[in-house]
Order: C-alpha cells, then structure tokens, then sequence
C-alpha cells in the first residue's frame, strides 16, 4: 500500500458474514473521504485477514458484520489480529447480536479485548467521524 495523502484501509466481513454490499458500500464511502481500500469481501477466514494485515500493513482495518455474528466473530478476530506489528488501527461495526438491541455491554467487551472503536448497529456518523480524526489512522 501507498503513502499518499488520506490513508490505507482494508475491509473485510467477520468470517461467519456472507453479506457483500456493506462491504462495497464501506469500500465506496472511505474512498469518497480520500483513502485507498482493500476489500477482502465477505467470509474472510482469521488467519487470511491476519496473513494480508500483516503483508499489506493498512493503517486501518474495518470489520463488518451484517448477520449478527460481530460480537462473537469479533472476539475471535481481534484475538488473531492484536499479536501483529507494525500495528494498525482495527474497528468492527455492525450487528453484533441476533436480537436487534444494542448492548453496550458487548462493546465494552469488544474495546477491553483491543478494538480501537466498536459501531454497534452500523452507526455510519460515528464512524465517519472516527475516520476524521487524525489519531484514527495513526499507527
């Protein structure tokens, strides 16, 4: 990946997540905002994601998951992915339970076990303020 201005972001759906247009649509809206995406599309099994982290080294990796799956492929993920250097900014939005609620108690979960930032229900302003800040893409 480059060093141009904005910054290098890889997309990827939870493994368990077969959805494919939220993926396009996140790829779409970073690279409206300036940065250059790799998206690795839906199912993307841990150790792929971990193997292209660690050789494309993206300033940012966004998760999604749309099948309410994103707590538990969450945990699973960040677990894989935190061990990696240089380390990159990782941020999961989504569904996270099956049941349509938000819990806040899941995101806090999600932020202990090392998320830089966690969008419950796929909060599209929060996350478009997170890629805003300069520390969001900040290694």
């Amino acid at each position: 990946m480059s060093s141009r201005s904005g910054c290098d972001v890889l997309v990827a759906g939870t493994a368990s997540d077969s959805h494919t247009w939220n993926l396009i649509f996140l790829q779409l809206f970073c690279e409206e905002r300036g940065h250059r995406v790799v998206n690795l599309g839906p199912c993307v099994p841990d150790a792929l994601l971990v193997a292209e982290t660690t050789a494309l080294c993206p300033e940012l990796v966004v998760l999604s998951s749309v099948n309410g799956h994103g707590f538990t492929d969450g945990l699973i993920a960040i677990t894989a992915l935190r061990p990696r250097a240089p380390r990159p900014r990782i941020v999961l939005g989504g569904k996270l339970g099956v049941d349509g609620r938000r819990h806040a108690d899941r995101t806090d979960a999600l932020l202990r076990a090392g998320f830089d930032a966690v969008f419950d229900d796929g909060d599209l302003t929060a996350f478009d303020a997170f890629l805003r800040l300069p520390q969001a893409v900040a290694s």
